[in-house]
């Protein structure tokens, strides 16, 4: 595990990932106002992702402009999860938990909710403790998390991945989110050796502290880590975006790219491997992590808002 940037690596492999769990019960933290939602269109495209194409890096040798084709949607314009598209993990079959064992408990409208063209990950401190199932043992805990992905129902390799999002409204620390992307098959082994791409992963414990990151058996933590990205104001809407070719990934927050990188895996893996097989979309809310955490200041409750997700290859 990497300090900061770790998280769920023991995603689908019915295993615990973390540390000792910490109390979470706390009073409501220092908060901003949280904006009204920006229904102006971006610069990934038109809504549904259609219309105008965002334009590819490079050119043609005979310099015609070629574009992304659409390849995935999601605008949250309905009243409930779409759960022919994402699943609601549980950590009852998954294994999956967080550093401070908030126990994910699928589609429970308390953590996960869509409305008003925005979908809502909440993690929460619960009333009382209660005994969380997990293949790999089970657990008491007084919190729960929020995890939803498109594990096979949609994955793909290469193209532009792009999140429209808004992180909690708190300045207090042991508050965690991310929108990343995982393996769809273990090709090259568990996690990290068969890679996971972190789009922009926050930290409550340092307000701005916003990363993409790379984890794969290779060249070692921070080199694998924007820290050159950021985000002033991450309770507001921003837009978070890789794009990902054969041996290179751009990361761009709101348009602007913060960090480049391509990767030098470990033998007997070469070139572009691991990043060379689909990866699915997952996004999570949850407590704590490393030097992320909780404390008696954290909020009994953190929800990230997420106006649309969008792909294109």
């Amino acid at each position: 595990m990497r300090p900061v940037v770790a998280r769920f690596a023991a995603l689908f492999i019915a295993a615990v990932v973390g540390a000792n769990v910490v109390s979470a019960t706390s009073p409501a933290a220092t908060a901003v106002p949280a904006p009204k939602l920006d229904r102006r269109v971006s610069d990934e495209a038109d809504p549904g992702c259609g219309g105008k194409r965002p334009v590819k890096a490079r050119a043609t040798a005979k310099r015609k402009t070629t574009r992304f084709r659409c390849t995935f949607s999601d605008e949250f314009d309905g009243t409930q999860l779409d759960t022919d598209v994402w699943v609601a993990q549980h950590t009852a079959w998954s294994g999956m938990s967080s550093g401070n064992f908030d126990c994910l408990v699928g589609n429970d409208p308390d953590n996960i909710s869509v409305g008003g063209g925005v979908l809502r990950l909440t993690a929460r401190v619960e009333p009382e403790e209660f005994l969380c199932r997990n293949p790999a043992g089970n657990f008491m805990t007084d919190t729960t998390g929020a995890n939803i992905s498109t594990y096979k129902t949609f994955s793909q390799a290469y193209g532009r991945f792009s999140f429209r999002a808004r992180f909690p409204n708190t300045t207090a620390p042991g508050v965690h989110s991310a929108l990343w992307m995982y393996p769809q098959d273990h090709a090259y082994g568990r996690w990290p050796d068969s890679g996971e791409i972190d789009v922009a992963e926050w930290f409550s414990s340092g307000v701005t502290t916003v990363l993409p990151s790379l984890h794969y058996r290779g060249e070692k933590w921070p080199h694998t880590t924007g820290w050159t990205c950021s985000m002033e104001e991450p309770w507001k809407w921003h837009t978070y975006t890789v794009e990902w070719t054969k041996h290179e990934m751009k990361f761009k927050y709101d348009r602007k790219t913060c960090w480049t990188t391509g990767w030098a895996p470990d033998a007997p893996l070469t070139g572009g491997q691991p990043f060379d097989k689909p990866f699915f979309l997952t996004m999570s809310q949850v407590f704590g992590f490393n030097d992320n955490a909780v404390t008696e200041a954290t909020p009994s409750s953190a929800t990230m808002q997420v106006n649309w997700v969008r792909v294109w290859k």
